[in-house]
C-alpha cells in the first residue's frame, strides 16, 4: 500500500461507524468503539523489519502532523502491565494494542482518536504498521 492508499484507509477509517460486533470490516477489522486496518508488513531478519516498520510510521506520522499537529506519543508499556500484571480490565482497542505494540503515535481528531502502532505479534509474525480509530480514550 503506498503512502496515498495508506492515508485514504485513514480517512476511510475515521469517517466510518464503529462495528456493533467484533470482526472485520470493509478496511480491516473492529468493534464497539474501534475500527483498525493493517497499512504495512515487513518481514525477514527481525531488526530491518522492526527498523523498515518504524520508518514507515515516521513517515505517515509526519504526514498526518501536517494535517492534525505533533502526535502524543504514547507508551504502551503499563497498559500493558496494569491488564496483565494488576489484572485491570483495559478497554478496546487498548489491551489488544498494548499486547502487541510498544508505543503509538496518537492524535485527538473531534471526537475519535487516530493512532499509529508497529506491531509485533510473535517470532515468526510480521512487523506491521497499524492504523486505529476510536472513540475509547486511552486509558
Amino acid at each position: 500500500m503506498n503512502i496515498a492508499e495508506q492515508l485514504a484507509t485513514i480517512d476511510q477509517l475515521w469517517a466510518a461507524p464503529f462495528p456493533d460486533d467484533h470482526g472485520g470490516s470493509v478496511t480491516g477489522w473492529g468493534g464497539p468503539g474501534f475500527v483498525m486496518a493493517g497499512l504495512t508488513e515487513r518481514g525477514g531478519a527481525r531488526d530491518l523489519a522492526e527498523a523498515q516498520a518504524d520508518a514507515d510510521r515516521d513517515g505517515l506520522t509526519a504526514l498526518l502532523t501536517g494535517r492534525w499537529g505533533e502526535p502524543y506519543r504514547l507508551s504502551l508499556w503499563s497498559v500493558h502491565i496494569r491488564g496483565v500484571e494488576q489484572g485491570e480490565e483495559i478497554p478496546e482497542p487498548w489491551g489488544w494494542l498494548s499486547a502487541c505494540a510498544q508505543d503509538l503515535h496518537l492524535w485527538n481528531v473531534g471526537e475519535r482518536w487516530v493512532a499509529l502502532a508497529v506491531s509485533h505479534q510473535g517470532d515468526d509474525q510480521p512487523y506491521q504498521l497499524l492504523a486505529v480509530v476510536t472513540d475509547v480514550a486511552p486509558p
